[in-house]
Formats: structure tokens, sequence, C-alpha cells
């Protein structure tokens, strides 16, 4: 009998909200818990631009037995709050959310799995992290203990660096904004398939799956999940913002002191071979986990994913 034989819950995620802030205001993000909710040692998983954290439902499962796997809907999407002002849409405000989320989940230690803006996430709170450190007075015996920061491990940047492939910010951005509805799921499901063509191979329950928590059914339609307005701030972006905003990703790369894992779709129009082996250069804790046959990005959905995530995190050689 399996673990989810004798716990029929234990296939199922608990769903809570933590209160956040921003400029505009206050809002709620959503998050998806699995394990049990007394383990400390967390697994924080992020979801891509706009997705949502049930991406992660399969290998939240394979790992809930040894952590506590939290799986958030960042702000605008699935079951949070959207923002006021779609300006807020961006990485910092997305970190200022996740550490509101882990001073509450209070983790001994704090595992990362990161796809695409996900990664981007961990990246910027890693750089945040560093600057606070470097930021620091010396201690005069008052204040707080020094082991009571965010206690940053290991980290799985899924196909995801701080260089970007400009072809791939264009394809994401042609689609990201458009408002679309269908009369039935299914047809939804058809074009969740065409635009994510590049998850690679998946079976019609797979894709029903990638569907079914990016659209919604609202008065006999279905729509995206999402607020289209995080399209704004990703328009916005130009040469020079992009520029300033490498050279940041780079920093915080190279301050990540944990191992990282690198998880790269073979046929990616964002992650390159080239910025991966930079990756590989930067960091001696790196190492490089190619999906052959897979673009941008892999959903670590297949079990054969899945195990090279585990192993990873797990500390055994994937």
């Amino acid at each position: 009998m399996s673990a989810s034989d004798k716990n029929p819950e234990a296939t199922q995620p608990r769903l809570d909200y933590v209160m956040c802030a921003s400029p505009a205001g206050t809002h709620r993000m959503a998050y998806w818990e699995w394990g049990d909710p007394s383990n400390s040692r967390v697994l924080l998983c992020v979801h891509g631009l706009t997705r949502t954290g049930r991406d992660f439902d399969k290998l939240a499962q394979r790992l809930a037995p040894h952590y506590r796997v939290v799986c958030p809907d960042i702000v605008g999407r699935g079951t949070s709050d959207w923002l006021i002002n779609p300006a807020g849409y961006v990485v910092p405000q997305y970190v200022a959310d996740l550490l509101t989320l882990i001073a509450r989940l209070k983790p001994a230690t704090l595992d990362w799995v990161g796809t695409s803006m996900g990664g981007l996430i961990g990246l910027g709170l890693s750089g945040a992290l560093a600057m606070s450190a470097l930021a620091q007075p010396v201690r005069t015996g008052a204040g707080l203990p020094e082991d009571r920061g965010v206690p940053l491990g290991k980290m799985v940047l899924n196909d995801i660096g701080p260089m970007l492939k400009a072809d791939g910010l264009e394809r994401i951005a042609a689609y990201v904004g458009q408002p679309m509805s269908f009369d039935s799921f299914d047809e939804a499901v058809a074009y969740v398939r065409s635009v994510s063509a590049s998850f690679g191979e998946h079976d019609e329950e797979g894709w029903k799956a990638l569907t079914r928590y990016v659209f919604v059914e609202q008065d006999g339609q279905w729509v995206k999940h999402y607020d289209l307005r995080i399209a704004e701030p990703f328009a916005l972006q130009n040469e020079a913002a992009m520029q300033a905003s490498e050279l940041m990703l780079w920093r915080a790369y190279e301050s990540l002191t944990e191992p990282v894992l690198i998880v790269r779709g073979e046929l990616s129009d964002l992650l390159t071979e080239a910025t991966a082996q930079e990756m590989l250069r930067r960091n001696p804790q790196a190492r490089l986990h190619t999906v052959p046959g897979v673009g941008h990005a892999p959903t670590l959905r297949s079990d054969d994913q899945i195990t090279v995530v585990e192993k990873f995190l797990l500390g055994n050689t994937a």
C-alpha cells in the first residue's frame, strides 16, 4: 500500500493565504502546501510568468515525505489577489512577498525550485540577502542573534539565468497580455498546448493538468486565470534596463554559496547553452542538467525530470 493509499489527503495540497504589502496597499498571496506543516525543512517552488503553484503538484507529491513543500501563486496569478497598480508586477515586489511568506513559515532550512520567473525571484532574494549582509553594522551585543536570517540553501534554476535571450522574451511577450476566451475547457487545453509546445511531449491528461489552473470558467467562458496587466511592466523593458538587471542578476547568482542545479531545456530559446556554461564558470557550486528535446521550460512533471531534482535536493548523485 502506497503512502497516498494510506493517507488520501497526501495527494492534495492545503491552501492558505498570507497578507503582503505594496506601495498601493495590501494584497493576499495564496500558497499551496504539501507535507507535514510542522516540518522545518521547507522547499519553496516558484512558478513561471503566467503559471501557478499547482505546476509543481507532481514534484511536491514526490518530495512531501522529506519537506514541507510550499508552492505560492505569485500575486496576480491563480488564487492570489491582483495588484491595484500593475507597475508592481516586478521581481522586487515578488521578493518582498516571498520574504513575508518565509517569515510565516519560519524554516530551519530553505531550498528553492524556481521555473523561469521563479528562478529570477530566487536570484532576487539571494541578491537582497547579500546586500543586507553587507549593510549590517558591527554588532555590539544587542539586537537579533546572527542566525535569525533567511536560511537559503540549495537552489534549482529551471531554464533561467542572469542573461536572457531576446528571442524567448519576444515570444512570451507576444501572448502574455492577450485576452483569450473559449467556449469549452478542451479549447483552452488546445490553446495552452499550442503556445506551450516548447514544454515538450505530454499526454492528454498532462496538457489538461497544465491548463486546469491557468484558465478559469467565468460566465460560461474559459478565460486566463491571471491579471493580463502583468504584461505592462514586461513590455516596458528597454535595453538599458535589461543590461542593468543582468548585472545585478550575475552578482546575485555569484553570491550563491550553496549547491545550484541549472536545469536547461536542450531547445530553450531563453537560456542559451553559452549562458549555462558561463554560469558554471562563474559559480563553482553549480552543475548543469540538460533535458533533451525540450525548450522553455521543462515542466518537472515527468519521472525523469523529477528524479534529477529529487536526487540533487536530497544530496544524492543525479
